[in-house]
């Protein structure tokens, strides 16, 4: 009987050579490498005037990368069916870092917000391990629960009350955008488990009106929700980085104003090299270069989303509802970034995934990507035929 590739002698995996998945490398080096290049262009002013250095973001992001880059080779070795199996310590590891950065002398606080675990030269945004830990929880959970999510409402409320949990620490920090990607992914997969609709028409208008009542409850959420719908209305308080962002946009026109020749980046747009690095983009490079962005993170979600249709398809549920999470929260961040730049939604602060400024985003994105290749390479291997004989000599 042929053995699986997760269980393999750990000398005859190590001797299996990796199997990359074309299009997949290619897209994220193409965002990735791209993304240096426009951080670059859109950091290059604030670095200079900040720290005296026109590259220094650029170069910590690079930095980022060469982690990010080793925490990926590190996961590429290591089985899919290991990280199902350590599915429960992950999430025990994402809610202690959620709880961890609320206490005093611990968290990092930086505009009010504290979402920051110093850890020497980095400091460590706990939303973005914690996201992933939960995911990797969430899909062992529907696996090992399958016919209660899909039968039972106490299948469909266990995993939601971890969630509430986590998403209260992150409204503690304060952290809504965090939250709302962390839901909105979970019930992405909770949706593809074959959860009961009925389960969701009871939960998601609950989660909706509580997202109402903390926003109405709190003038600072408030003012962000409202400031918006009218940014002109007050362009040099409430609304200024948005109508900054809007300027920035409408200056690029069709083939926009060259790399490096943005205005908006030159002290006028706030944040321009992390939350509103888009519009940066879309002033230098247009309208088609910004729709050519925008199809690129199409294609990275719906190539994740092929991928967990082939796992499916081969039987390893873990697998695809993995690649679900994952391709479920980089193509909502991508449209939350890109919707907030373009006044289509309220501030978030969120990254666009590759490409803004942000070191612990950047590394746990690698480290995510890393293990869908790690998916791509046990299916591939699981449907070669010599390497099935290798492994049943191996076994």
């Amino acid at each position: 009987m042929n053995a699986p590739a997760a269980i393999m002698p750990f000398p005859a995996r190590l001797r299996t050579p990796l199997v990359f998945d074309p299009v997949l490398t290619t897209l994220v080096g193409t965002l990735l490498f791209g993304g240096f290049v426009i951080l670059a262009s859109a950091s290059i002013s604030v670095s200079d005037r900040i720290t005296g250095d026109p590259f220094h973001y650029l170069e910590r992001q690079l930095l980022a990368a060469a982690l990010g880059s080793a925490g990926g080779v590190v996961c590429l070795l290591i089985p899919m069916q290991v990280w199902r199996t350590l599915g429960p310590l992950m999430l025990l590891a994402g809610l202690a870092l959620l709880l961890l950065v609320l206490l005093p002398g611990v968290g990092y606080e930086v505009n009010g917000s504290r979402r920051w675990i110093r850890l020497g030269f980095l400091n460590l945004q706990v939303s973005e391990p914690a996201r992933l830990c939960i995911i990797i929880y969430l899909a062992g959970y529907l696996v090992r629960r399958s016919k209660g999510v899909r039968e039972g409402s106490i299948g469909f409320l266990k995993p939601m009350l971890v969630l509430a949990l986590a998403s209260l620490a992150l409204l503690a920090e304060p952290d809504f955008g965090a939250a709302a990607v962390l839901m909105a992914t979970a019930l992405a997969m909770l949706f593809v488990a074959g959860a009961r609709i009925r389960d969701f028409l009871v939960f998601v208008p609950i989660a909706v009106a509580g997202a109402v009542a903390l926003i109405v409850a709190s003038p600072y959420r408030m003012k962000r929700m409202t400031g918006f719908l009218d940014p002109w209305a007050d362009q040099f308080g409430s609304g200024f980085q948005l109508t900054q962002s809007l300027i920035a946009i409408g200056r690029g026109e069709l083939t926009g104003v060259g790399l490096g020749n943005s205005v908006q980046k030159l002290f006028y747009l706030p944040e321009a090299h992390t939350d509103f690095v888009f519009a940066v983009y879309a002033e230098e490079f247009g309208l088609f270069g910004s729709l050519l962005l925008v199809a690129l993170f199409m294609l990275l979600t719906w190539r994740v989303f092929k991928l967990a249709i082939r796992a499916f398809n081969a039987e390893r549920s873990f697998e695809a509802y993995f690649a679900i999470g994952i391709g479920t929260w980089l193509g909502i961040q991508a449209f939350i970034n890109i919707g907030v730049n373009m006044g289509l939604l309220p501030t978030k602060g969120l990254t666009l995934p590759l490409v803004s400024y942000g070191r612990s985003s950047l590394i746990v994105t690698m480290i995510a990507l890393a293990m869908l290749m790690r998916v791509h390479h046990e299916l591939a291997v699981d449907g070669k035929p010599v390497n099935r004989r290798k492994r049943s000599k191996a076994s």
